[in-house]
């Protein structure tokens, strides 16, 4: 084989996307020595795509002080890829459910503040292309808190600015964008969305997402009657139905927010991923492409970095094969268009054991070494044929 690359989702709990490609390098190099290995490192979107994102494209991880959820100082990062002007934030490192004990999480009172926090400190070492992760929020303020700390002012009937949280929502009568930053001007934002869930109503922020962060029935009906009058004002001042956009109530709203007052499109996450690595053209010419992820399941070709994966190659008619920790629904995966998929697993094995990153990495090495001797055994008896 000429060329293969390795573009595999971190395996959760145990090794990284780019400790992946590298145990599977090794494989390759060992079965085909002269194999050109292109490794990139992706995520969809979620927790490690800034990491995979700064190690493909050159970049640095910048550490940054913010408010967390409670208002509360917490430690956060982004990353700065490699061009200087692109940001890739994961909002949940300032702004997720972990940063809050189960007894103190409440939608009514968290915040997407320290989200803004990060976008402003990155505005100001010269970042203009924003790529935002907003899985695994503790909030559901519809952005608001982002957008204060950015400059956006929110007040009440009176023309008082209104505090933080979600329970300001249902106050909110007018916006005030007068002191925004002016460099938001000068910047664009993809939002890595992968619901489709609308601003409000029974699919909706509150409905589907509230309790899991803190809410009871009368807050989740607080919540809901918020974002339905907080879109009324949207619609009014900005021109824009939030209500009407799919996947505006990711986040507990903040998809809603960035499309209500910034420069922002909504994409599938592996998607903004892949786009920014300018996937097509790494993989052009490839034998071969190798993905995975911990679990692989019907779910796997559907919006996450194995099926994102599945989708560029199969444009270039480029095979893929899967490695993950386990596998289910495998004849299902071979219909979505995987040529095959393999557990890294050597046989039954303890939890912890198979999440041991040595472990894991090891069984990467011997798993992928495994399928490609196969290969270059048919590739040599063809080979011979041909020769006559």
């Amino acid at each position: 084989m000429k060329k293969i690359v390795i573009a595999s989702d971190s395996f959760k709990g145990s090794v990284t996307s780019l400790e992946v490609a590298e145990s599977a390098e090794k494989a390759i190099l060992s079965v085909f020595p002269d194999c050109e290995v292109v490794k990139i490192p992706v995520a969809d979107g979620g927790e490690g795509t800034a990491e995979a994102l700064v190690h493909a494209m050159d970049g640095k991880m910048v550490a940054c002080r913010v408010h967390g959820p409670l208002m509360n100082s917490v430690h956060a990062g982004y990353g700065i890829l490699g061009d200087g002007t692109t940001a890739v934030i994961e909002m949940a490192s300032a702004s997720g459910l972990p940063l809050v004990s189960e007894e103190k999480r409440n939608p009514m009172l968290t915040t997407t503040c320290g989200t803004g926090e990060l976008i402003k400190d990155a505005l100001e070492r010269g970042c203009r292309r924003f790529l935002i992760g907003i899985g695994g929020s503790a909030t559901n303020d519809a952005g608001t808190g982002m957008l204060q700390a950015l400059g956006f002012r929110f007040l009440d009937k009176d023309g008082k600015e209104l505090g933080q949280g979600g329970r300001i929502l249902q106050d909110v009568c007018s916006t005030d964008r007068s002191q925004a930053l002016p460099l938001l001007r000068e910047a664009t934002f993809t939002v890595a969305c992968d619901v489709n869930n609308p601003f409000s109503g029974e699919n909706g922020a509150a409905f589907v997402y509230a309790r899991q962060k803190g809410a009871d029935d009368e807050m989740i009906r607080l919540l809901d009657n918020g974002l339905k009058s907080f879109a009324s004002v949207i619609r009014r001042q900005e021109g824009i139905d939030v209500e009407a956009i799919p996947g505006a109530g990711a986040a507990g709203g903040l998809g809603g927010g960035f499309l209500a007052f910034l420069p922002a499109t909504l994409k599938p996450g592996i998607q903004m991923v892949l786009d920014a690595l300018s996937f097509e053209e790494k993989i052009k010419g490839a034998d071969l492409i190798i993905t995975g992820e911990g679990k692989l399941d019907r779910q796997t070709g559907m919006g996450k970095t194995p099926g994102g994966i599945l989708h560029a190659a199969r444009k270039q008619h480029i095979p893929t094969i899967a490695i993950g920790g386990s596998i289910e629904e495998t004849a299902a995966l071979n219909g979505q268009g995987f040529l095959a998929l393999f557990s890294i697993q050597p046989g039954a094995v303890s939890l912890r054991q198979a999440m041991d990153k040595a472990f894991a990495m090891q069984n990467i090495e011997r798993t992928v070494t495994q399928f490609l001797r196969i290969i270059r055994h048919y590739r040599s008896v063809e080979e011979q044929r041909v020769r006559g």
